[in-house]
């Protein structure tokens, strides 16, 4: 009898831990209620304004400093910084007119960033409200076939855009570059949705979204390959 009683307080606490982690799993729909508002839109522009960029980045503090890739704000062709960067805050409701969706405007500037792992630090300029952060999650235990989303402003799409999908695979040192460790997803990702998020289910960053693979070298189509950066990458 003893030993029956006890594996049922074993069942039930295995049935209770089990509906913990059922629990923290978050929908899509809930991670991009709580994330979307501390993803932001960055423009890069010239001095003369004829060259420009734009892209993704995550509010990673509450005082403004913004995770992004590099290739969005520092110009290929001096490989500095843009001398104009703003940064543009999701506003309330995403109306899908960019007059209206990007009238949040905020001037940032560079702190730091390296073109080897293609990251880039932002800091936001003047005193502004609290701001929402994306918790930075552990992308060393990401596995094979997680859930994750990505939120971002995709060309031809809509701002703020939510995407879904897996962890496919993962590279270290992508590309031959040391450190560079990166999980490929088939999460549908486009121009624009460089330097955003990716999260996990429990709405924790474990990449910053990077790089696309379209073409194969004979002009066939790539779909479903995406890659993003991992957030321990960020953190070293």
């Amino acid at each position: 009898m003893a030993i029956i009683k006890r594996l049922f307080c074993f069942i039930a606490v295995v049935i209770l831990w089990s509906a913990a982690v059922q629990a923290a799993e978050l929908t899509p729909q809930q991670i991009y209620a709580g994330a979307s508002p501390g993803v932001v839109m960055v423009m890069g522009h010239s001095t003369g304004g004829e060259r420009g960029s734009a892209g993704t980045g995550s509010i990673i503090r509450g005082d403004g400093l913004v995770l992004t890739n590099a290739h969005v704000v520092v110009e290929e062709r001096t490989s500095k910084p843009y001398p104009r960067l703003f940064v543009y805050l999701k506003p309330d409701r995403v109306t899908g007119d960019p007059t209206t969706d990007l009238s949040r405007g905020v001037k940032a500037t560079v702190l730091a960033f390296s073109q080897p792992l293609d990251l880039a630090l932002l800091k936001l300029e003047g005193g502004l409200a609290p701001l929402t952060v994306v918790e930075l999650g552990d992308s060393g235990k990401v596995q094979i076939g997680d859930r994750v989303v990505a939120i971002g402003h995709p060309e031809q799409g809509g701002l703020w855009t939510l995407t879904t999908g897996v962890i496919s695979a993962e590279f270290e040192n992508f590309n031959k570059v040391k450190g560079k460790h990166v999980f490929q997803t088939e999460t549908g990702l486009n121009r624009g949705n460089s330097g955003g998020p990716l999260l996990d289910s429990q709405g924790h960053m474990i990449g910053v979204n990077t790089a696309i693979a379209r073409l194969a070298s004979d002009g066939m189509p790539i779909t479903s390959i995406s890659f993003s950066l991992e957030s321990g990458v960020a953190r070293t």
